[in-house]
């Protein structure tokens, strides 16, 4: 989405909101876009009430969308309320579930031997419980004809995904493989799979990054792919999530958990669904190591290649313990290759990229880089709107709502913003490919008190956002 894009998405969600609340908007962000084509805004009102704007031109996924919140909502479950959709269909309001994500709880929650914390266990537990209910609901009247792209996780579906994983990824790591063996392989796991029960709602994408916390409580997001399919395959994305990178332990005590939940709801044979989420455990494994592969290397977002190793590693840990009634051959062949393959060694970070972001004042010197390398990048912010020239900002910094405030009310904020975050990121995803461990981002104004400051705030928000395995170091030279 080009930035001309961006800022009419911006103007038609401000419109949205303004008629929706009869309140004038203060502030429309852009967040920061994941792995998805849509684009999110957080729309601050005059009251500091806050609203999430929503693009996306593919307008069947936004209908399933649509649907599936306004039943969902019916059933009281904890997901956004959506407010209000354009006559386009393609914008719409949402109400804000705040700005953590469970991926983000448990990054910065774990305990000093890498478990996560209890904190994050409850979470865990909460999920666990309440995914049953959403599950079932595929049986109590919810409209799978406007699932997207397909009605059901049914073979096509799997086909896809499989291939997906052969094309995007087997077959740029020189593993040999006997083409026909697998496919045959790929049609013995698929027909085992759908021999499960399949008549509940499908998540499709049911990962820590789409599950918002706060304050205790759990909401869910981005279930638009949502389909019929089996019970299975949700609780084997959620635990098998690879930079969760949670313990086997762990996976067992969440799924222990689930199961007694489940089974408070319908009878559950417990040996047969673990054979049946084995395979599904896999199929999702498959699938995510597709998406790596091409995220990392046909759209050179080398961070999903980070994944990799987190991958490969739940792939080694099942295959030791997988226990299928069928016979895949070829397909386990492949998967030892690629555990055995020195492929995946050079994504697995040798260092830890830090990123030094720091503000200063052009009335003194521009600051040094104090790594080995020297350089990095020095964006010059007084060509933009200066706070400082008026009375009522000049004891604030760019820290302060109100400064933040001022500066938000300017396209030309926004549009710097954007080229600025384009252009870091670039470095960011070669540094990280490339195992660099330092760049420096300055930001220089008149005093360095307000706009350098403000995107030095801005831009170490968005490298954390957008990076989690990023050191980021934040400094402002005149505030020090």
């Amino acid at each position: 989405m080009h930035n001309s894009g961006i800022d009419a998405s911006m103007q038609i969600l401000s419109q949205l909101a303004q008629d929706y609340t009869k309140q004038n908007v203060a502030n429309c962000e852009p967040l920061a876009q994941s792995g998805s084509h849509r684009r999110y805004f957080r729309i601050t009102l005059e009251d500091n009430s806050t609203l999430i704007g929503a693009f996306n031109d593919d307008v069947a996924e936004n209908i399933a969308f649509f649907t599936y919140t306004k039943f969902f909502t019916e059933k009281h479950f904890s997901v956004p309320r959506l407010l209000v959709v354009a006559p386009d269909q393609q914008h719409y309001l949402q109400s804000d579930l705040g700005k953590s994500t469970l991926y983000d709880f448990l990054s910065a929650n774990r305990t000093g031997d890498g478990k996560p914390s209890d904190e994050v266990t409850a979470y865990y537990e909460q999920v666990a419980r309440a995914l049953p209910d959403i599950q079932l609901s595929g049986k109590e009247g919810l409209d799978f004809s406007v699932a997207y792209p397909r009605a059901a996780f049914d073979r096509q579906s799997m086909q896809w995904d499989l291939n997906y994983f052969k094309y995007y990824f087997l077959k740029l790591v020189n593993v040999p493989f006997n083409e026909q063996l697998l496919e045959n392989d790929y049609n013995k796991l698929i027909d085992y799979l759908l021999s499960a029960d399949s008549e509940y709602f499908l998540y499709r994408d049911f990962q820590s990054r789409n599950i918002m916390v706060d304050s205790g409580n759990i909401y869910f997001i981005d279930y638009q792919g949502g389909r019929k399919g089996a019970l299975q395959y949700d609780i084997a994305s959620l635990l098998y999530d690879a930079k969760a990178d949670l313990s086997p332990e762990f996976r067992e005590h969440i799924l222990n958990i689930y199961l007694d939940e489940l089974s408070k709801r319908i009878d559950v044979d417990r040996k047969a669904f673990l054979s049946y989420f084995q395979g599904f455990v896999l199929i999702r494994i498959l699938q995510s190591m597709g998406t790596y592969g091409y995220r990392g290397y046909f759209e050179r977002k080398s961070h999903f290649l980070q994944s990799v190793p987190y991958a490969v590693h739940n792939m080694e840990n099942l295959l030791n313990n997988l226990d299928l009634p069928i016979d895949i051959p070829e397909l386990t062949n492949v998967l030892r290759g690629i555990i055995a393959s020195d492929f995946v060694k050079p994504y697995q970070p040798a260092k830890t990229l830090t990123v030094l972001v720091q503000s200063f004042s052009f009335k003194k010197a521009i600051p040094n880089d104090p790594s080995p390398n020297g350089g990095g990048f020095v964006f010059d912010c007084r060509a933009l709107p200066n706070p400082g020239r008026e009375p009522q900002y000049k004891t604030f910094t760019g820290k302060d709502q109100c400064v933040i405030d001022y500066l938000n009310q300017f396209p030309a904020i926004h549009e710097f913003k954007s080229h600025l975050f384009a252009i870091v990121d670039q470095s960011v995803d070669n540094y990280l490919e490339r195992h660099f461990d330092h760049l420096m981002v300055s930001f220089g104004c008149t005093g360095g008190q307000h706009r350098s400051v403000f995107f030095a705030e801005q831009t170490a928000k968005h490298i954390q956002d957008k990076y989690p395995g990023v050191k980021v170091i934040l400094r402002h030279t005149e505030q020090a």
